[in-house]
């Protein structure tokens, strides 16, 4: 038997989780959710319906895992925990700064309902997130550095699309490369955020709009852009259209430590990746874990966990015990 996924919101995320679905044979599409007339959305999945999701509730003993594919700015701090007191769910909530916050909200409502809520699943956080903490445990002499892009984050550009007055927009964020050099050089310096990566961000105003406003909102954002020193250029939606349309993305994590009893071996760890589209990579992410909330849930897990709360195995579709024959 497959592991039955509701997709809630059929974006850019949405429609990647729909692809990767495609591509976990254990994995199957019950439906997805959607906050427009479920008339006009077309999914590429055959014969899978598309359903209002005020009508959610009627699909509580039909899905095994509902995906939440809303943005971290306002959907998901409401809609995980709403969700969670009736479905297992999983998110890409990825607002570092409101992760506790969040955290519990999601655990109060899983552990009252019985079920399995695993948060702010995707890259960073997630992959990056556990790659952080391997390098810390096996080098505790040591610093973290975390460099992002040069790509499309969804999350900010999204917040932009918030702001009145913004008809669409893309956020670059961009590492600053001598921070990167210095990071890997091995001499632990002390990079402060400004230092590290800069922002450059893309809007297409609505007509008539106050673009100074718009950009004081985007520059002064808690959270997304106040840190950084952040560039706003207002093009039209035709060139916005044109030469943004893509949402690559990528990064990498360092860390630089010393080992010995003098402290006399130096090391560095760096993971990076390199992603043409930031949405289809995170819907992988999320479709492995939706795997593993399943089966935690199966073991009457309940409650709110995070990337670093769950063993690996659990991720993969493979046995055990082919795990141990193939992998180890």
């Amino acid at each position: 038997m497959s592991i039955r996924i509701g997709i809630f919101g059929y974006g850019n995320l949405g429609r990647g989780v729909e692809a990767t679905i495609r591509q976990n044979p254990d994995l199957s599409l019950a439906a997805v959710f959607t906050r427009r007339d479920p008339a006009s959305v077309q999914i590429l999945t055959e014969q899978i319906p598309v359903v209002a999701a005020k009508d959610v509730l009627l699909w509580k003993d039909k899905i095994d895992v509902m995906i939440l594919c809303g943005g971290s700015a306002t959907d998901l701090p409401e809609q995980t925990p709403a969700l969670a007191a009736h479905f297992n769910v999983i998110d890409s909530f990825d607002t570092h700064a409101r992760i506790p916050e969040h955290f519990a909200d999601v655990d109060a409502a899983a552990k009252q309902a019985g079920t399995i809520g695993i948060i702010s699943v995707g890259w960073d956080p997630g992959l990056f997130s556990l790659n952080r903490m391997y390098a810390g445990a096996i080098l505790p002499n040591g610093k973290d550095y975390t460099f992002w892009g040069k790509g499309v984050s969804q999350g900010h550009s999204d917040a932009i699309r918030r702001i009145p007055g913004v008809k669409d927009a893309r956020q670059y964020t961009v590492p600053v490369p001598e921070a990167m050099d210095a990071a890997r050089s091995g001499k632990n310096p002390a990079l402060s955020t400004r230092e590290k990566h800069t922002r450059e961000c893309y809007v297409a105003a609505e007509p008539g709009a106050d673009q100074n406003a718009i950009e004081q909102a985007i520059v002064t954002m808690p959270n997304y852009f106040a840190d950084y020193d952040t560039t706003v250029h207002f093009i039209s939606e035709e060139e916005l259209r044109e030469k943004h349309s893509g949402i690559p993305h990528g990064g990498f994590v360092i860390r630089t430590g010393k080992s010995g009893w003098d402290n006399g071996c130096n090391h560095v760890i760096e993971y990076s990746l390199k992603l043409e589209s930031n949405p289809e990579f995170t819907a992988c992410v999320l479709a492995a874990y939706a795997r593993a909330a399943y089966r935690l849930h199966q073991e009457g897990r309940c409650g709110c966990l995070t990337v670093l709360d769950v063993a690996p195995a659990y991720l993969s579709a493979q046995s055990p015990e082919e795990l141990r024959s193939q992998l180890l």
